[in-house]
């Protein structure tokens, strides 16, 4: 935790479970050399400083996204990509430690996006190679990282911004209420009642608030996490495995719809991300994600370079000439 790791800055070997298991350098970090690869990338580097390397990404939840992402990044990489579905590992009836022991012996990293939390940290306790979420029900810290990104491209900076959370209390607003103070950012995050953040995620991130001397706050009232806010973020009101509560959900969340006069309230110029799939006309307004403050697709092909850069730092690799 991030005690134990203030001024950390070396990410080789290590599990990415929650960005709570980063310091502030090291998310510093990944997003440097995600700048830096993606302009190399663009200058047209095609250097490939893992090859000969694999790297195990398993999905026991469908996915786009996250699998085209990590499976380009590890392209770009030289790393071979070995993609696992549900009916190919961890849901077969072995234990996870046989199917773990046997897929550190072939790859050099595991990524798994799955359901529970728990599983994806077993796996990490039995691996002697890093594992990464690429997301839980619980929490989404490739994602968050990639918001990071993409909100220091556009406005040039990330400490003393404000981010509005506004909707479901889910794995993006558990995730942000760590990844938000890591990065020097105030957070702002209004849910439904009954609806709110894990209270572990919350507990984590009023620690790394208090020591990064960032603001935190979760309220119930949409309105006044907007006010004043630099980025507006939203997401889903029904998650995959949520579908029965589609009808209960959208009367619960009555209110939270992110609206032209919603952003109205947050500073000139503010940004509009969502980390997709989205619904319009339910978490989001037709004309706020379609809008020209809304910065949703470079949110998504950050991704790809967040994730690059993670798998870089992980794997030893400290810039786009290894």
């Amino acid at each position: 935790m991030l005690t134990e790791l203030e001024g950390a800055g070396l990410l080789e070997g290590r599990d990415v479970l929650t960005l709570g298991d980063l310091a502030p350098a090291d998310v510093r970090r990944v997003l440097d050399l995600a700048k830096e690869q993606k302009a190399a990338w663009a200058a047209g580097d095609r250097s490939r400083p893992l090859e000969g390397r694999a790297a195990a990404l398993v999905f026991m939840k469908p996915s786009m996204r996250t699998r085209v992402s990590f499976e380009v990044a590890c392209g770009r990489l030289g790393l071979q990509p070995v993609v696992l579905g549900a009916a190919d590992a961890f849901s077969r009836g072995e234990t996870i430690e046989d199917t773990t022991r046997v897929l550190e012996r072939y790859v050099d990293v595991i990524v798994i996006r799955t359901f529970e939390q728990a599983q994806v940290e077993a796996i990490a306790e039995i691996a002697s190679v890093p594992v990464i979420n690429a997301l839980t029900d619980d929490y989404h810290p490739c994602q968050v990282l990639a918001d990071l990104l993409t909100i220091e491209e556009h406005v040039g900076r990330l400490p003393g911004l404000k981010l509005a959370y506004v909707g479901d209390g889910n794995n993006m607003a558990n995730t942000l209420l760590m990844g938000c103070p890591l990065a020097g950012v105030n957070l702002a995050v209004a849910t439904p009642a009954g609806y709110e953040p894990l209270p572990e995620a919350v507990r984590n991130g009023e620690r790394i608030a208090a020591s990064a001397g960032t603001a935190l706050t979760l309220s119930h009232d949409p309105a006044e996490a907007a006010r004043g806010a630099d980025v507006v973020v939203t997401d889903t009101w029904t998650s995959m495995g949520q579908e029965a509560e589609h009808d209960e959900r959208l009367e619960a969340f009555d209110g939270f719809q992110v609206t032209p006069e919603l952003m109205s309230l947050a500073s000139p110029g503010a940004l509009f991300m969502h980390c997709m799939p989205a619904h319009r006309g339910e978490e989001v307004s037709p004309s706020v994600i379609d809008g020209e403050r809304s910065v949703i697709i470079d949110e998504a092909e950050n991704r790809l370079h967040a994730q690059k850069a993670l798998l870089s730092l992980v794997l030893g690799i400290g810039s786009v000439k290894g």
